[in-house]
C-alpha cells in the first residue's frame, strides 16, 4: 500500500529560483572584487603618470622663459595647474626647480620606474587607508627622453579623493552589472531548468497522491539533456509502478481465490483418501496394484494444497523468542526426520540421517518452533533430492553472529532450481514440488535478523548457510 503525502511548492524566498538569483549576484560581486584590485592600482599609476606629465609641461614653460626667469604669479599658476607644491626637472647636466613657496616635508616617495603588479596593488590600498594630507614625492621618467626625470611634490589627499571616487563608480557599475547578469541568468535558468523542475515536482506530487490515475504523473519529453533523461526515466518508472500495482491487485485477488479453492479441494481430497483406504483393504491384486499409486497421488495433492494455503495466508512469522541450545533442537529434527523417512519403508540402517556437529555450548535467542521448521525443511528437501546424509556444523564468519552450514551429499541443485531458488513455485528440485519450503525458511531467518543463503552446490552436494544474530 502506498501512502501519499501532500506536498506544496515552497515560497519564492525559499525556492531554487531565489537561491540562484542570490548566488549569481554574489558570484558576480566576487568577480568584481577580484577585478577591482588591479583596476584601482592601474588607476593610481595613471593618475600619477598624468601628474608627472603636467609637471613636465610646467617645467618646460620655465625652460622657455628668458634666463629661466618668470613671475611668482606665473609659477603659482603653473604649479596649481600641475596640482603640485614643487617640480624638479633632472637632466644629466643640470637640475631645474620650480616652486612658489618651500614645499612641506615629504611623507611618501613613489618611483614609477619600479613597476610590479602586486606592489602597485598594495600601494594603492595603502594610499586609500592613509588619513590626513600627507606629502607625496613622485619620481617619473619622461616618455620621449629616457635621460630626463621629473620629480613632483604633491598632496596625496588629491590622489586618495580621486581613487575613492573611482572606487564608488566601480561599485555602482558592479551592482548594475550584477543585477543585470543575475536577472539574465535567472530568466535563463528559470526557463531552462527551474520551470521544468517545478513542473516535474508537481507531476510527481500528483502521481504520489493517486498512482492509478493515468492522467497523473511525469510525461516523456523530446529534450535530450539531463532533465529530459530524468523525465523519461521517471515516466518509465511510473509505468512500471502502475504495472506492479495492477499485478499486486491481481495477485491478491488470485491468492484469495486460491485459498478458498484449496480449502474446498482439501475437503474433497480427504473424501478421496477415505475411499482409497477402503480400496486398499479389498483383497484383489488388481485393486491393490492401482490403490497404492492412487493414495500417493492424493497425498501429494493434499501436501501441495496445504503448502499453498499456508503460504497464501502467511503474513510473516510471529516470533516468540527464547534462549535454547541449538544442538538439542537439531537432535530433535534429526530424530523426527529419521522416523518419517523410515516410515517410507526404508531400513533403519540404510535410511538417510542427519549428522549434528554443532557444539553443545551454542545458544541462540529465537523462536524455537520456527527454527525447528527451518532445519526440518532443509533436511526434508535434501532427502527428497536424493541425499543420504546431511551434516550440520558451525563455521567461522567475519560478520558478527553465529553461522551454521547444512551440507548434504546429494547430486546438487539443477540449473533451473538454482535460477528459481527462494522464489515461490519455482525453486523446487523435484517434480511436483512447490519450492515453498526454502521461501518460508528464509522468511523465518530474516524475521530473526539473520539470513539463509546458498553457499555452494555441485556434484558432491549442496551447502546452505544460516546466520543468527549474536546473543547479548
Amino acid at each position: 500500500m502506498i501512502r501519499s503525502r501532500k506536498f506544496s511548492l515552497p515560497p519564492f524566498a525559499r525556492s531554487l529560483s531565489a537561491r540562484l538569483l542570490v548566488l549569481t549576484i554574489a558570484f558576480v560581486m566576487l568577480v568584481e572584487v577580484l577585478i577591482y584590485a588591479p583596476s584601482i592600482a592601474n588607476f593610481r599609476v595613471n593618475w600619477l603618470t598624468d601628474q608627472a606629465d603636467s609637471a613636465h609641461l610646467a617645467v618646460l614653460a620655465l625652460e622657455a622663459a628668458p634666463d629661466e626667469l618668470i613671475s611668482e604669479d606665473l609659477k603659482s599658476q603653473l604649479l596649481e595647474r600641475a596640482q603640485a607644491y614643487a617640480v624638479v626637472l633632472q637632466r644629466a647636466d643640470r637640475r631645474m626647480l620650480l616652486y612658489a613657496v618651500p614645499p612641506p616635508p615629504v611623507d611618501v616617495t613613489v618611483n614609477l620606474t619600479d613597476r610590479n603588479l602586486f606592489h602597485e596593488i598594495g600601494a594603492a590600498f595603502a594610499t586609500m587607508m592613509r588619513s590626513g594630507e600627507p606629502t607625496l614625492r613622485l619620481i617619473s621618467p619622461t616618455g620621449h627622453d629616457p635621460d630626463l626625470e621629473v620629480e613632483v611634490i604633491l598632496n596625496e589627499a588629491l590622489l586618495r579623493r580621486d581613487m575613492i571616487s573611482h572606487s564608488r563608480n566601480i561599485l555602482l557599475l558592479s551592482i548594475v552589472i550584477s543585477l543585470i547578469t543575475g536577472a539574465l541568468l535567472y530568466l535563463a535558468l528559470q526557463w531552462l531548468m527551474v520551470r521544468p523542475m517545478r513542473r516535474m515536482t508537481a507531476d510527481i506530487t500528483r502521481f504520489s497522491q493517486d498512482p492509478k490515475d493515468l492522467s497523473r504523473g511525469v510525461s516523456e519529453t523530446r529534450r535530450g539533456d539531463e532533465i529530459g533523461v530524468a523525465q523519461s526515466v521517471l515516466a518509465e518508472m511510473q509505468r512500471d509502478l502502475r504495472g506492479a500495482l495492477r499485478q499486486q491487485e491481481h495477485l491478491a485477488a488470485l491468492g484469495s481465490a486460491v485459498s478458498k479453492i484449496n480449502h474446498d479441494l482439501r475437503g474433497i481430497l480427504s473424501t478421496a483418501v477415505l475411499l482409497s483406504d477402503r480400496l486398499s483393504d479389498v483383497d484383489t491384486p488388481e485393486v491393490k496394484r492401482v490403490a497404492a499409486p492412487l493414495i500417493q497421488a492424493i497425498d501429494r495433492a493434499i501436501s501441495l494444497c496445504t503448502q499453498t494455503l499456508n503460504y497464501a495466508q502467511d503474513e510473516g512469522p510471529e516470533l516468540t523468542r527464547v534462549r535454547f541450545r541449538l544442538r538439542a533442537l537439531l537432535d530433535e529434527v534429526a530424530s523426527d526426520l529419521a522416523v518419517l523417512e523410515q516410515g517410507a519403508d526404508l531400513a533403519p540402517c540404510a535410511g538417510p540421517k542427519i549428522r549434528n556437529d554443532v557444539s553443545a555450548d551454542v545458544i541462540v535467542e529465537a523462536d524455537r518452533d520456527q527454527v525447528y521448521r527451518v532445519f526440518a525443511n532443509l533436511g526434508r528437501n535434501a532427502f527428497e533430492a536424493g541425499a543420504r546424509q546431511v551434516t550440520i556444523r558451525m563455521v567461522e564468519t567475519l560478520d558478527p553472529g553465529i553461522a551454521i552450514e547444512t551440507a548434504d551429499d546429494g547430486p546438487g541443485l539443477a540449473r533451473a532450481a538454482r535460477d528459481g531458488l527462494f522464489k515461490p513455485f519455482k525453486g523446487s528440485a523435484r517434480k511436483g514440488g512447490t519450492g515453498l519450503g526454502l521461501v518460508i525458511a528464509r522468511d523465518v531467518m530474516r524475521a530473526h535478523g539473520g539470513e539463509l543463503v546458498l553457499a555452494r552446490t555441485g556434484d558432491d552436494g549442496t551447502v546452505f548457510r544460516l546466520t543468527f544474530p549474536t546473543v547479548d
